[in-house]
């Protein structure tokens, strides 16, 4: 039988529905990635990515399981997503990462992603791993995080989040590790985190603007091993519930508000290793419970206010390698059992007030290697048996009262590398054997009463940078052999006996950077060699007996900053290779016997800033012309010369603030500018051929200015009547007008007392420290909000652009209030400032003041502070770290060693180091510091100095 089969008819419908269907078919084929794979891309930068991880993310897969960072489950479901360190740049988390409902583990750490956390991540119900460190996420943690019952692990460390940390964190039952560290947050840590009892780690460090006081709940979290809340504004004390954390390895609460005593049930915490308490308030004594942490390893409480004696049970700890107690007011003396600490490798006790004698059986601590016992009240000798720690790296002894002779056994301490013992009472010679030591490089022994010859032997110390051994009682002859230590950059030989001639060998220590022998006896002539020490900064040959001139050699010190001569019996001329000193800020070549002209080389030096002073010689003819270039200069001692002519070009000098001319034949009148204004006769005396003038190129009247002129004292007397006449006349009127402003502010109801109100009407002083262009208006019209650029705890710095596009910052200094002890910052800051110029210090142009307002000028640091560019860039080089480390330390040490008298600063930190264009280091910000001659620089000394919350190591220097 045929079978008949019906022939199938085209129709134009039928046709168009196989069309659909292809091509529904071909396009499902193509375009099937999972919903999961849709949610990745989300992920992916709008630029094209050169990253490895993300180029296997193929938008034409069916699934994402093959793309790199991706784990799925055995359904095909996404149940890892771990891309760090992966580039990104990405301004917002997409939110459309919530969708990935099977998700447990989400690590985008250090992948430059901002923009806030997306509430809706609390949908990711199997999460048990969230890790978004290390990026620039910012405002508040979202309080959804807390739905995330199976949440293990949560970092969120290194971000700019702020707001308060989630009470609702409390509901994450299991959570092992919190790592909220290193952001913005404020407020206080919620009471209701001590529920949290599975917690390991829980990490709340580094958020400056946490506040409040530590809950005691936190001591329910027995599973605790690391506690960090370091460097954050929290108060209060510790909790005596701590001692319940019997898990607890590391207790990191470091620079803190934390004050009051430590409790002692911190001696409970057995599994203790770590315990940093310092840079704190506390006070009271050192709990002896202490003692019974056997696990503990590095205990480090400097920087508090502890007193009391250091308990001997702390050598009970027998697993301490790093004990660190300094800068407290200890005393009692070092226990002598602490010879039982056998691993123990540092042990820091300096700045306290620590008695009695150094007991030997610290040498039973053989793998001591650093040991800093300085600035305490020790006596008696240095036990012999310091030789036996084989070990040792580093002793610092200076600032105590021990006396006897130096132990020749420091010779055994074969790693020794730093050996400081200044400002002590040590007699005797300097041993032989010291030198003997391969890696000592720093020899410091200042200020002690050491006798005898330096001994030919101190070239076997090839290793030594620094040699100091000024303020002592050596004797003989500089041995030749110290021209053989390659390595020296410092070499202090001042106030000693020395004498004979300076040795030509020290001309072969080319890297010598400082070189000071003042004070001592040596005779002959400079050695022409030593113009060969071209890195030399600091040459000081005062007050010997050196004759011959000056070595034109010195020409080629083409990085000295200081050069000082004065008080020896040199001859001759200034040599006229002095130009070439273009980093020369301070010259003295006083009392000398010196001839000749000033050689107008001199007003090449364009770098003198500091001082220069030739006087106490025999120069004769005119001040040269070209000294009209030293604008900087801010003192000039010409006095008891031969010098005659006109002082006109002084009065281009724009910088001065101290100046002596006396004893002179000088003639002329007398430049009419402020600053030559405020000086006394003194500055003048036995000049009878100058004379005073009122347009600075005539002389105002034939008499002579003379020390004691009766004339001069006439005019003098008549100016003071007339200025007080108009000053009673201005103060009548101010008084007038400021009662009439009372009663109409009264009738207004005005309750604020206008006493602390700044008034611009009254009269300004302007005192530049250089040539500026601009005026006190030109800087009164930048005074508005808009140009504020920073506050701090002495007043409000505005940016000033002048009308011939100099920029320039202007400090406005808060009006204090009469009723509270106030640190005269405005004083403070001119007395400063306006003596010193370094390159990494701010630069002072001058102030402005009147009755009501205070204000400073500085040149302008266009880069902000290091404060701001730290949590602006957290992923700094290290480069530029290391250069704004060094500047600053440039600017402290010029300070604290080349200023004199010395300055201390009081105030260092982050908002007080600014940065130019090219990452340079300026200190600023010297309303807090002190010379250290003043007369109440030992009561201001008393108190701590510095930003709230801030101890500025200055305060230890």
């Amino acid at each position: 039988m045929e079978n008949i089969v019906p022939h199938a008819r085209l129709t134009p419908s039928l046709l168009f529905s196989l069309l659909f269907f292809w091509l529904t078919v071909t396009k499902t084929s193509v375009f099937s990635l999972s919903a999961d794979g849709q949610a990745l891309l989300s992920l992916l930068p709008s630029a094209k990515s050169s990253s490895s991880v993300l180029s296997t993310w193929n938008p034409s897969s069916s699934t994402p399981c093959s793309w790199q960072g991706i784990t799925c489950s055995p359904h095909g479901r996404v149940i890892s997503l771990s891309i760090p360190d992966t580039f990104l740049n990405l301004s917002s988390l997409p939110s459309q990462l919530s969708s990935l409902s099977s998700l447990q583990l989400l690590n985008l750490s250090s992948t430059n992603v901002s923009g806030s956390i997306p509430s809706s991540f609390g949908q990711l119900s199997q999460l048990r791993l969230l890790d978004l460190s290390s990026n620039s996420l910012s405002g508040s943690i979202p309080a959804e995080l807390g739905r995330l019952s199976s949440l293990q692990f949560l970092f969120l460390n290194s971000n700019r989040l702020s707001g308060k940390i989630p009470p609702q964190l409390a509901n994450l039952t299991s959570l092992q590790v919190l790592c909220l560290q290193d952001n913005l947050l404020n407020g206080s840590i919620p009471s209701q985190l001590g529920s949290l009892i599975s917690l390991e780690q829980f990490r709340i460090g580094g958020n400056p603007y946490l506040s409040g006081e530590i809950p005691s709940q936190l001591g329910l979290l027995t599973n605790l091993t690391t506690f960090g809340a370091a460097a954050t504004g929290l108060s209060g004390v510790i909790p005596s519930t701590f001692g319940n954390m019997i898990n607890l390895q590391t207790l990191a609460l470091y620079d803190t508000e934390i004050s009051g005593s430590m409790p002692p049930e911190l001696g409970l915490c057995s599994e203790l290793t770590n315990l940093y308490l310092h840079m704190n308030k506390l006070s009271g004594s050192i709990p002896p419970q202490l003692g019974k942490l056997q696990k503990l390893t590095s205990l480090l409480l400097w920087g508090n206010a502890l007193s009391g004696p250091i308990p001997a049970d702390i050598s009970n700890s027998s697993s301490l390698v790093v004990f660190d107690v300094s800068a407290n007011t200890l005393s009692g003396e070092i226990p002598a059992d602490f010879g039982k600490l056998a691993v123990l490798e540092q042990l820091h006790l300096s700045d306290n007030s620590l008695t009695g004698k150094l007991p030997w059986q610290l040498s039973n601590c053989t793998s001591l290697a650093t040991v800093q016992l300085d600035k305490n009240q020790f006596s008696g000798a240095i036990p012999w048996q310091i030789g036996k720690l084989k070990f040792l790296q580093s002793f610092f002894l200076w600032g105590n009262l021990v006396s006897g002779t130096i132990p020749s056994s420091f010779a055994n301490c074969t790693e020794l590398y730093s050996l400081d013992l200044s400002r002590n009472k040590l007699t005797g010679s300097i041993p032989e054997e010291i030198f003997s030591l391969k890696k000592l490089s720093k020899l410091l022994l200042l200020g002690n009463s050491l006798s005898g010859r330096l001994p030919p032997s101190v070239a076997n110390c090839q290793s030594l940078v620094r040699l100091r051994l000024g303020e002592n009682q050596l004797s003989g002859r500089i041995p030749k052999e110290i021209g053989q230590l390659q390595n020296l950059v410092f070499l202090d030989l001042y106030m000693n006996h020395f004498s004979g001639s300076l040795p030509v060998e020290i001309a072969n220590i080319t890297i010598l950077e400082l070189l000071d022998v003042h004070y001592n006896y040596i005779t002959g002539e400079i050695p022409t060699e030593l113009g060969e020490l071209v890195n030399l900064e600091q040459l000081d040959l005062s007050r010997n007996s050196l004759t011959g001139e000056i070595p034109w050699s010195f020409g080629n010190f083409s990085y000295l900053n200081k050069l000082i001569l004065n008080n020896n019996l040199l001859t001759g001329s200034i040599p006229k290779s002095f130009r070439n000193l273009q980093k020369l800020t301070l010259l003295d070549l006083s009392y000398n016997s010196l001839s000749g002209v000033i050689p107008a080389e001199i007003g090449d030096i364009t770098s003198l800033t500091i001082s220069l002073d030739l006087s106490t010689n025999a120069f004769t003819g005119e001040i040269p012309e070209s000294m009209a270039g030293l604008t900087q200069l801010q003192s000039l001692d010409l006095s008891h010369n031969l010098l005659f002519g006109s002082i006109e070009v002084l009065g281009s000098l724009t910088s001065l603030t101290s100046l002596n001319i006396s004893y002179n034949d000088l003639s002329g009148p007398i430049p009419v500018t402020p600053f030559f204004r405020t000086l006394s006769s003194n500055s003048y005396n036995q000049n009878p051929h100058l004379c005073q003038s009122l347009d600075g190129t005539t002389c105002s009247s034939s008499l002579i200015r003379r020390n004691g002129l009766k004339s001069a004292k006439t005019i003098a007397l008549i100016a003071v009547i007339l200025a007080s006449l108009t000053m009673i006349v201005i103060a009548s009127w101010i008084l007038v007008t400021r009662n009439h402003r009372y009663m109409i502010e009264k009738s207004l109801g005005a309750s604020a007392s206008t006493s602390g109100v700044e008034d611009f009407s009254y009269p300004w002083t302007f005192i530049p420290f250089q040539k500026l262009n601009f005026t006190i208006d030109n800087i009164l019209d930048c005074l508005k909000d808009e140009n504020v650029i920073g506050k701090g705890c002495s007043g409000v710095v505005y940016k000033a652009e002048m009308p011939n596009g100099e920029l320039i910052a202007v400090k406005k200094l808060w009006k204090a209030n009469k009723e509270e002890e106030t640190v005269d910052s405005f004083t403070a800051e001119i007395q400063i400032l306006g003596h010193i110029r370094h390159r990494n210090i701010v630069r002072l142009l001058g102030y402005c003041s009147n009755r009501s307002v205070k204000l400073l000028l500085y040149n302008y640091i266009s880069n902000g502070n290091l404060r701001q560019l730290l949590q602006g860039n957290r992923n700094l080089d290290w480069e530029t770290r290391y250069k704004i480390a060094v500047g600053s330390a440039q600017g402290l040490a010029y300070l604290h060693h080349y200023c004199v008298p010395a300055i201390l600063h009081r105030d260092v930190k982050c908002n007080n180091i600014l940065l130019d264009s090219k990452f340079e280091a300026y200190l600023a910000d010297f309303g807090l510091a002190k010379l250290m001659s003043s007369p109440n620089y030992h009561h201001a000394m008393s108190r701590v100095a510095g930003s709230y919350g801030y101890i500025a190591p200055g305060k230890y220097i």
